[in-house]
């Protein structure tokens, strides 16, 4: 004869559970500690996914503030030479349906002086037709900036905050350090070269804003006495797919260049949002674990109060293992509410965040990303399934988890011990 507690009286029976406090001082307690865990499983899952929401913007408005001025790919001579015929190896790589345009540039390092300032620089020499096909930040110039660097003219361009560092205006004369100086029979001369600052430009992120300086190919070759570009700029239709083309690129374009796309020439600061983004994961996980195992006292409280009616339950024929799935059904529908009501919260806030904070900051009379220190002055956020995924299933889990050892234990309940004093 099948015992007539089946699944769905488990479930009835848990969930009646999970809303009791309607009646008696205890179970009211019990309902309110219920409610705290709920709310601490909801206010973590939705502080995780804010969180991350955030570092997701933040990492995008950086990675399109640095793509804006750097390739999405680039292609040297494997030897570190200037390339014999940058032209045949841009078309070789066009050849790739993933790229769409390209141009010549030459990367080297120098010294920028003005009067008693020195200042250590990327140079790069570029040119400014070509450009304008593979970095957004050539298009967004005016156009006589770039227009002034032509072949001869000994034009430089500067980083803004470059620019301030050596106390430089347009028109104003710097003079660029190359190094390897010429050897004469006094000794080794270094070969000094005096430009022209022809513009500045603002591409929003510090390290090119403060280090980088644009000259004209043709300038930059015959400084640095090299017979061509040393590299080939290349722009594609998607930059999240620059790793992929590079190894593909390096199969094609055999072994005398070497190949490197934006992820890798930005190693150090990719990597590190990378581990900073899986250390708030994991830290902030822990947050949503103590809430879960708020539950377990719950639980525990909840089998102690409810020690006569298992017993009753027990005497009527339900199996320990359906007392048991009682329970787990009370802890668990305290996690998916938990769980679910943080989703939406979290993805609430994570969507209107650019309206929560601006009101915040008036609230308060606060600004927390002030224009004048931040290039970023708003709070950019984009919330990733990626990231919500992972965060509603690892919640549900541990809520899960928590249930097993409480419930175990009602399975345990001795009816005769438990009605002896009723």
């Amino acid at each position: 004869m099948s015992s007539p507690f089946t699944l769905p009286y488990e479930w009835h029976i848990g969930w009646r559970y999970t809303r009791a406090g309607r009646a008696g001082r205890r179970n009211r307690f019990i309902s309110f500690i219920s409610g705290v865990s709920i709310l601490g499983i909801a206010l973590g899952v939705a502080a995780l996914i804010v969180v991350l929401s955030v570092m997701n913007g933040f990492q995008r408005e950086v990675r399109d503030r640095m793509l804006s001025i750097v390739a999405h790919v680039e292609v040297f001579d494997a030897a570190g030479n200037a390339l014999p015929d940058w032209r045949a190896t841009a078309a070789a790589a066009m050849k790739n349906p993933e790229v769409v345009a390209a141009a010549p540039f030459i990367a080297t390092q120098a010294l920028l002086s003005y009067g008693n300032t020195m200042q250590g620089t990327a140079v790069r020499g570029i040119d400014p037709a070509e450009e304008v096909k593979v970095t957004d930040l050539a298009r967004q110039l005016p156009g006589d900036t770039l227009a002034a660097l032509t072949p001869g003219a000994w034009n430089i361009v500067l980083g803004g905050e470059l620019a301030r560092l050596l106390r430089v205006r347009v028109g104003d004369k710097v003079t660029l350090v190359a190094p390897g100086g010429q050897v004469t029979p006094a000794g080794v001369v270094p070969r000094l070269k005096q430009f022209t600052v022809a513009g500045a430009f603002e591409s929003g992120h510090y390290e090119y804003d403060s280090a980088l300086a644009l000259i004209h190919v043709d300038d930059a070759a015959r400084l640095f006495r090299l017979e061509g570009p040393s590299g080939v700029q290349l722009r594609l239709t998607d930059v999240q797919r620059a790793r992929g083309v590079a190894e593909q690129l390096g199969t094609s374009l055999g072994t005398t260049v070497s190949v490197r796309d934006w992820t890798r020439s930005n190693r150090n600061w990719f990597d590190a949002v990378q581990i900073e983004k899986r250390l708030m994961f994991i830290i902030l996980t822990l947050i949503v674990a103590v809430a879960a195992f708020n539950l377990v006292s719950t639980l525990v409280m909840t089998v102690t109060d409810k020690r006569a009616d298992i017993a009753i339950l027990r005497t009527l024929g339900a199996s320990p293992r359906s007392v048991m799935g009682i329970f787990v059904v009370q802890g668990a529908a305290a996690g998916i509410i938990g769980t679910l009501s943080g989703v939406t919260l979290g993805l609430l806030v994570a969507h209107h965040i650019d309206t929560i904070v601006p009101a915040i900051e008036r609230l308060l009379g606060v600004a927390f990303l002030p224009g004048s220190i931040y290039v970023i002055s708003r709070m950019p956020s984009q919330p990733l399934m990626s990231d919500v995924l992972p965060i509603t299933v690892i919640s549900l889990l541990l809520a899960f988890v928590a249930t097993i050892y409480p419930s175990w234990r009602a399975s345990r309940v001795n009816p005769a011990e438990a009605l002896r004093y009723e």
